[in-house]
């Protein structure tokens, strides 16, 4: 088991958690919502975490987010384990799609902690040849 350190910036906050056993992330609620300068909806969590050294969060938007008018603007949110800041899930509105909205209150994303392993790259003059090669975006087939 791995311990994660939090602290409540807010006093609205509530504890990150697993709702079922067996889930792989923790789920996230949201104190507040704010539109920024580029028409984004920010949303704090109210929580500020210590991801342990070793270790990174990913964010993720809950799979109900398409019920909803969002989408999560930056696809996969990234903390890093030396990050202190409130955790905050940024939202992009749909275009023409309606559908709930998200407010104080809700659970509104997730968070998977994982395991970073520290990768040392080589430069070198050829890759090896595999059968796929340089195919990419459905290059596998449908």
């Amino acid at each position: 088991m791995i311990f994660a350190n939090f602290k409540k910036t807010h006093p609205d906050a509530v504890k990150p958690r697993y709702s079922l056993e067996g889930d792989g992330c923790l789920d996230l609620w949201a104190v507040s919502r704010e539109e920024d300068n580029n028409g984004n909806i920010v949303f704090n969590t109210g929580i500020a975490m210590e991801i342990p050294q070793g270790f990174v969060g990913l964010l993720f938007p809950r799979s109900s987010v398409t019920k909803t008018e969002f989408f999560l603007g930056n696809s996969v949110g990234v903390i890093d384990s030396n990050y202190r800041g409130d955790i905050m899930l940024k939202f992009t509105k749909t275009k023409g799609r309606g559908g709930k909205s998200y407010y104080p209150g809700d659970k509104i994303g997730q968070l998977l902690i994982v395991e970073r392993p520290t990768v040392k790259l080589r430069e070198v003059e050829e890759l090896p040849e595999t059968n796929r090669g340089d195919g990419g975006f459905g290059s596998t087939g449908n």
